[in-house]
């Protein structure tokens, strides 16, 4: 006689970084704003040839602004997601309701697609939308799932914090600089904040690091020499 064998079903949670893409990509697009804009913003005024007062002033004006623009669009760009997600939702649940029948012909059509056998897609249909209708539509058929939802005030939070962070980086190296050291010391810090910045943001999303920090240093570098051009230019022309 065989001893009998129990069945166990194990459940492994996975870690995957598409789970944390919405917060991730508001976060690091935040810092780098921060750090580029003000280190930017500073060097342009710095030459000008102004007092030390006045950068200081144009960088926490330029952090504060460049917070509250990066929360309000984040915030309205998501929004505008979440609005239309929870309207497809709306739209399911009422064809959930009118047409049962079709619905249940409609996930096993998707599922027959993905190459599961008639017979079995629709037994796999009808266990799904017997534990939660909407929740097999909104996965299946219009592609919402729980983890990468929209959410808005997560995403606004995160850019308004970041920019912050990222914008003071700048400013703690130019409060103390006097102005004739102000534009490298703040450009030779701000450099090396964007490189990391980049490097972590590449590692985080599985690309490749060093190709990650040296295309975000030379968009910075290139942004920075501008306004400072710009800045010098118009300094002599006041």
């Amino acid at each position: 006689m065989r001893p009998s064998r129990s069945t166990k079903i194990t459940t492994v949670t996975e870690r995957h970084r598409l789970g944390h893409a919405g917060w991730l990509r508001a976060a690091v697009l935040g810092a780098n704003d921060g750090i580029l804009s003000t280190s930017s913003l500073l060097l342009g005024v710095a030459a000008t040839n102004t007092t030390h007062g006045n950068v200081m002033v144009a960088g926490v004006a330029g952090l504060v602004a460049g917070a509250m623009s990066m929360a309000a669009g984040e915030y309205v760009s998501v929004k505008s997601q979440a609005d239309a997600e929870a309207a497809e939702l709306a739209r399911e649940s009422a064809e959930l309701k009118a047409d049962d029948v079709g619905e249940h012909n409609e996930l096993t059509a998707i599922y027959v697609a993905r190459g599961l056998a008639p017979a079995l897609a629709r037994q796999v249909a009808e266990q799904l939308m017997a534990h939660d209708a909407l929740g097999a539509h909104a996965r299946d058929e219009l592609g919402i799932s729980e983890t990468l939802r929209a959410r808005p005030i997560q995403a606004s939070l995160a850019s308004a914090a970041s920019f912050a962070l990222g914008a003071a980086l700048p400013l703690v190296v130019a409060a103390p600089a006097p102005n004739t050291a102000l534009i490298p010391l703040v450009a030779g810090a701000s450099l090396p904040f964007l490189a990391l910045l980049g490097a972590l943001a590449a590692r985080a999303g599985g690309a490749g690091v060093l190709i990650g920090a040296a295309r975000v240093t030379f968009w910075g570098a290139l942004a920075m020499a501008l306004t400072a051009g710009i800045g010098k230019v118009v300094g002599t022309m006041v």
